[in-house]
């Protein structure tokens, strides 16, 4: 079955690596195969990655639209994953969703769960701001 995408006037997605920008008018594309797919609102920037959870989110966002858990990717991976850890243990279960889907190779799914990763710390940074 194939996946019909809608696109917003200047809305950029990575489809099978490749960046794409829509032009000034609502576009519709039907994906036909099985191809790596980010929306604009799922992709991270490095420059935007300002926290360890968004750069977990970066590190698994590099693995799934490049060339999977390299061994370069598997150390960032998890030595963030560590630091997460040590520094807030209560995102051990979030982690360990995390970390199986990418001991899997899933990491699509794996990028889904990052995110609530990342809502979750900054609950968990406004909590501390208050409380400090």
């Amino acid at each position: 079955m194939p996946l019909i995408l809608s696109l917003k006037p200047g809305e950029r997605l990575i489809l099978a690596g490749a960046v794409i920008k829509n032009g000034a008018t609502v576009s519709h594309l039907q994906i036909e195969n099985q191809v790596t797919i980010l929306r604009q609102k799922d992709i991270l920037t490095d420059s935007a990655a300002d926290t360890p959870c968004k750069k977990l989110y970066l590190a698994i966002q590099l693995m799934y639209i490049g060339d999977g858990l390299t061994p370069e990717l598997a150390k960032v991976y998890w030595d963030l994953a560590r630091d997460v850890l040590e520094a807030a243990p209560s995102t051990n279960d979030l982690i360990s969703q995390i970390s199986a889907y990418i001991v899997a190779l899933n990491f699509y799914p794996a990028l889904k769960v990052a995110k609530k990763l990342i809502s979750y710390e900054e609950e968990l940074m406004q909590h501390a701001t208050k409380s400090g």
